[in-house]
C-alpha cells in the first residue's frame, strides 16, 4: 500500500499532470465567472405589414436556467440593408422582458431586422447575439417582385475536424443556396487520378455523408449537379498527413467514439474531455493502442442540448472536435387549454383556461392569432435555447427535429452536428489561461438616472455632499431628490429609474470655485451598434402566398380604419361630443386595461377639498368604502370581505408602507375595485386599491424654474396591448374590426397553487379559426412550447 501511494504522489508532481490540472482550473474559472447569456424572442405573430405593431417578449438564459443577472435588455431595430430605425431597451424581470415596436407606416423593406443582446453578451463573439428577420408584407400588385437567381454551394466537414492520411474518415456535406435553405444535389468524389471513389448522396435538407481512407499526398474533388442540373466542381479539404480523427456512435442512452491516430504512437496519451453548456460532463485519458481509441460514454442523466467531444494530446492541445445532440426529453413541459366559453362568431366572447402542471412555476407569454395568416414556425422556444442558440451557421426548419425522439430524427439530427460550426471556446486560450476581456460589465441594476460632475477639483468633490435632482414623469409626476455625490463626483440611485425622456433640473452642491462645474447624465447608456445586421432573409413574392394576401388585407384595412379615425377626431369632439363626467374623465386619465371601467368607488383628489386635510390615504379613504375596514397602524391594516385588498401605485403593486407614506398632495385618483379583482396575483378576494399619482397639467407648479436642466431618456415605454371589449357600448365598437392578433398576453405568471391563468378576448368582424400559442420557462429552466388551432 505504502508503495502504491508514492507511485500516485509522484505521478502527482509530473509536468504533464500540472497541465491538465492548470487546464481543468482554467476550464472551470471560464464556465464559472465568464458563463454566456442567450436570448429568445416570441412575437406575437410571424408576419406584419407597415402601420402594424411588433408585439414581443424575450426570454433570457445561461446555460439551462433562466438567468435574472443582467436587468437591461437591448434591441436594436433595423431594414433590410441595416439602417437603424429604432434602438429601444427594456427591464428584465425574472428573466423577460417585454416591449413593442412599431413599422412605420410608409416602410419599404421587405424585412425588418432585430437585433437582441445584453452588455454581457457583447464581450463574447457576436455570432451568439439573437438576430432575426422579420417578414414584412409589402403586396403591390402594380409591381413584379424580383426573383433573386438561386447560388448553390457544397462545403464539406471531415468527422473531427481533419482528414487524415492512412485511416477511415467520415466526412459529411451541406448543399445549400446564399441563403441558407437546402439544395438536392447528385455527384460523385474523384480522386487526383480522376477515379471515382464515392457518391454524394443527400440524405435530409442538403445533407449527407461518406467515407475515405485517403493515401498521402491524394487530393479529392466533387462533381456535381445542382437542382438545375448546372455540373460544379469543388475540391474537398487537403489531407493531413498526421493526426487523430474521431467517429461518434449514438443510441438511446449513450454515445461511444472511436478515436484513430495515424502514424501510430504507442507512448502517446490522449484526453478525452465532454462539455455542456460550459460545463465538463466527462472526462477519461486513455493511451494509445495501436493506434485507436475507443469507449462508451452515458448520457442518460444528461441535460438535453448539445455536447462537446473533444481530443486532446498530453499537453492538453486540441486534436479533434464533434458535438453530438443529448435528448433526453426532460425538458418541457405542457399545459391544458380549455375553452371555457367559445366565440367564432362575429365579435363574440371567448373564454380560455390555461392550467400548468401545480409542480411548476412558470412564467410564460400567450398570443391569439387568426389561423389563416399564421405561416408555419420554423424556430420555437425550445429549438432556439436547444438547438440554435449553440452553434453558428444557418439550420433550416430547426422545429423539425423537436417533433419527436424517433431515429429517423435522431440520425437527421446528427447530420447538423456534422455540418455546422460550433466553437464558444478557443481551446488555446484556456489552455494558456487567456480569459476573456471584459469591455462592458454586466447591466446588474435598471437603468437609473446617474451622472458624474465636472469642473470641480478632488478637493472640492471630498466635501460635495449631495446633488439636488428635480425631474417629471407622466406616470409618476413631480419627484425631488437628494443624491449623494462620491468623491470622482459621480451620482448614482437605483430607486430613480425612468422610462421615455424625462428634464431633469439639478442643483448643485453649494461649494465655492464651482462656477465651471457642469453635469453629464447617463454617460453609461449603451451607444448603439454603428454598423448593423443586413437582413438575410429571403425576397419572397408575396403575391404567392394567400396567407400573406389575406394578412395584408385585413392589415391595411385596419391601418385605413385607424388613419380614418384620426381625421375624424376634431369632428367628433366639436360636433358631438357631449360633456364627460369628471370622474368618467380622470378614470381615462388615468386607469388602463383591467383597472379601467368597470363597478368601483372613483375618487378626485385633484377637487376635493377635504383631501388636503388628510394626513394619508388611508386617513383620506377613512370610512368612505363599504365594508372597508382600515385600522390605523405602523403600518396600517386593511380587510374588506374578510380578505386584505390588493395595493397599486400607478398600477404597479406596492406594499402598505409605501402607500402610507404618499403625500396626498401628489395624488391625483383613486380607485377602489371590489371584490373580487381578476387582476391581482390570487384572484383578488380582497379587491384593489389603486392609488394615481399628478401628471402633465394636473401638477400645481413647474420644478426647478431656472435651474439648469438636461434631458435624459431611460426604458422604452412599455404599451399596453389593446383588445375591445364588445360588452359594453362604446363609439369605438362601431369602427371596422380586422385585427390579425386577437390576444396577446407577455406576462402570465403561475406558482404552485396559483396554476391556472383564464383569457378572455372577443373575435373582430372576419376571423373564423385561431391558432394560440403559448411559450414560456419554468423556474428550473423546462421550455414549453404549445400550439393549437381553434375552429
Amino acid at each position: 500500500m505504502k508503495i502504491h501511494l508514492s507511485f500516485v504522489f509522484l505521478f502527482l508532481l509530473t509536468p504533464l499532470f500540472i497541465i491538465a490540472q492548470d487546464f481543468d482550473a482554467n476550464l472551470s474559472k471560464y464556465s464559472n465567472d465568464f458563463g454566456q447569456e442567450r436570448i429568445y424572442i416570441h412575437f406575437d405573430k410571424n408576419n406584419y405589414a407597415p402601420g402594424d405593431t411588433v408585439w414581443f417578449k424575450a426570454y433570457l438564459m445561461k446555460a439551462i436556467f433562466p438567468d435574472e443577472a443582467s436587468k437591461t435588455l437591448y434591441l436594436d431595430w433595423t431594414d433590410d440593408k441595416g439602417n437603424l430605425l429604432r434602438r429601444t431597451s427594456s427591464p428584465l424581470l425574472e428573466a423577460a422582458a417585454i416591449g413593442q415596436f412599431g413599422v412605420p407606416d410608409d416602410f419599404k423593406s421587405r424585412f425588418l431586422h432585430v437585433k437582441a443582446y445584453t452588455k454581457w453578451m457583447l464581450n463574447f463573439d457576436t455570432a451568439f447575439l439573437y438576430n432575426k428577420d422579420i417578414s414584412i408584407l409589402l403586396k403591390d400588385p402594380t409591381i413584379t417582385t424580383k426573383k433573386n437567381a438561386i447560388i448553390p454551394q457544397i462545403t464539406f466537414f471531415p468527422e473531427g475536424g481533419n482528414t487524415i492520411a492512412g485511416i477511415i474518415n467520415k466526412i459529411a456535406f451541406k448543399a445549400n443556396d446564399q441563403w441558407g435553405r437546402p439544395v438536392n444535389v447528385t455527384g460523385v468524389v474523384k480522386n487526383n487520378q480522376g477515379n471515382t471513389i464515392e457518391k454524394l448522396t443527400v440524405i435530409h435538407d442538403g445533407m449527407g455523408y461518406f467515407y475515405l481512407n485517403p493515401k498521402p499526398n491524394e487530393n479529392f474533388t466533387a462533381v456535381w449537379k445542382d437542382e438545375n442540373k448546372v455540373e460544379h466542381t469543388t475540391p474537398l479539404p487537403s489531407i493531413q498527413s498526421q493526426g487523430v480523427s474521431m467517429q461518434i456512435g449514438m443510441s438511446d442512452n449513450a454515445r461511444s467514439f472511436k478515436i484513430s491516430a495515424s502514424p501510430i504512437n504507442e507512448n502517446s496519451q490522449l484526453t478525452v474531455l465532454g462539455t455542456m453548456y460550459g460545463q465538463t460532463v466527462f472526462k477519461l485519458v486513455k493511451p494509445l493502442k495501436d493506434g485507436l481509441i475507443e469507449g462508451i460514454v452515458p448520457v442518460k442523466d444528461l441535460p438535453s442540448g448539445i455536447m462537446t467531444i473533444t481530443v486532446f494530446d498530453n499537453t492538453m492541445k486540441p486534436l479533434a472536435e464533434r458535438i453530438t445532440f443529448i435528448n433526453n426529453e426532460e425538458f418541457n413541459f405542457s399545459p391544458d387549454l380549455e375553452v371555457a366559453h367559445w366565440g367564432l362568431n362575429k365579435r363574440a366572447k371567448n373564454i380560455i383556461d390555461i392550467t400548468v402542471p401545480d409542480s411548476i412555476s412558470a412564467n410564460l407569454s400567450i398570443s391569439v392569432t387568426d389561423v389563416k395568416i399564421e405561416n408555419e414556425m420554423k424556430d420555437n422556444i425550445i429549438s432556439h435555447f436547444l438547438l440554435t442558440s449553440e452553434i453558428k451557421g444557418i439550420v433550416n426548419n430547426p422545429v423539425y427535429y423537436f417533433e419527436n425522439n424517433s431515429d429517423s430524427i435522431s440520425k437527421n439530427l446528427d447530420l447538423v452536428m456534422m455540418t455546422n460550426g460550433w466553437r464558444k471556446y478557443n481551446w488555446e486560450n484556456v489552455r494558456a489561461g487567456d480569459f476573456p476581456k471584459i469591455i462592458y460589465p454586466r447591466d446588474t441594476s435598471y437603468l437609473s438616472i446617474s451622472g458624474q460632475i465636472f469642473g470641480i477639483s478632488p478637493i472640492q468633490l471630498r466635501d460635495a455632499g449631495k446633488i439636488i435632482l428635480m425631474f417629471n414623469q407622466d406616470k409618476t409626476g413631480n419627484q425631488i431628490y437628494e443624491v449623494p455625490v462620491l468623491p470622482d463626483g459621480s451620482f448614482n440611485d437605483s430607486k430613480l429609474i425612468i422610462f421615455d425622456t424625462a428634464k431633469v433640473f439639478y442643483q448643485l452642491p453649494k461649494l465655492k470655485g464651482r462656477s465651471d462645474a457642469s453635469v453629464k447624465f447617463m454617460q453609461n447608456r449603451l451607444p448603439a451598434f454603428t454598423q448593423q445586421t443586413i437582413a438575410s432573409g429571403l425576397f419572397k413574392s408575396v403575391d404567392d402566398n394567400a396567407a400573406d394576401q389575406y394578412h395584408f388585407k385585413l392589415s391595411t384595412a385596419a391601418l385605413k380604419e385607424l388613419n380614418a379615425q384620426k381625421g375624424k377626431v376634431l369632428e367628433a369632439i366639436t360636433i358631438k361630443a357631449k360633456k364627460t363626467p369628471t370622474l368618467q374623465l380622470m378614470d381615462e386619465k388615468y386607469a388602463t386595461g383591467l383597472f379601467s371601467g368597470g363597478d368601483g368607488y372613483q375618487f378626485d383628489l385633484l377637487t376635493d377639498v377635504a383631501a388636503r386635510a388628510s394626513l394619508s390615504v388611508f386617513d383620506y379613504l377613512q370610512g368612505k368604502v363599504a365594508g372597508l375596514q382600515i385600522t390605523q397602524g405602523n403600518p396600517p391594516t386593511l380587510s374588506w370581505r374578510n380578505a386584505t385588498p390588493a395595493l397599486y401605485l400607478n398600477e404597479m403593486q406596492a406594499d402598505v408602507s409605501m402607500i402610507a407614506n404618499l403625500s396626498v398632495a401628489d395624488i391625483a385618483y383613486i380607485k377602489v375595485l371590489r371584490p373580487p379583482f381578476m387582476g391581482a396575483i390570487g384572484g383578488g378576494a380582497g379587491g384593489a386599491i389603486s392609488i394615481y399619482m399628478r401628471r402633465g397639467a394636473d401638477i400645481p407648479s413647474t420644478p426647478g424654474k431656472g435651474l439648469s436642466n438636461n434631458t435624459v431618456t431611460g426604458y422604452t415605454t412599455i404599451k399596453q396591448f389593446y383588445s375591445p371589449n364588445y360588452d359594453v357600448i362604446s363609439p369605438e365598437n362601431d369602427n371596422q374590426d380586422t385585427r390579425t392578433t386577437l390576444f396577446w398576453a407577455p406576462e402570465i405568471i403561475t406558482h404552485p397553487g396559483a396554476n391556472k391563468a383564464t383569457i378572455t378576448f372577443f373575435n373582430n368582424d372576419v376571423t373564423q379559426a385561431f391558432k394560440v400559442i403559448i411559450e414560456g420557462v419554468s423556474k428550473e429552466g423546462k421550455l414549453m412550447h404549445f400550439e393549437k388551432i381553434l375552429e
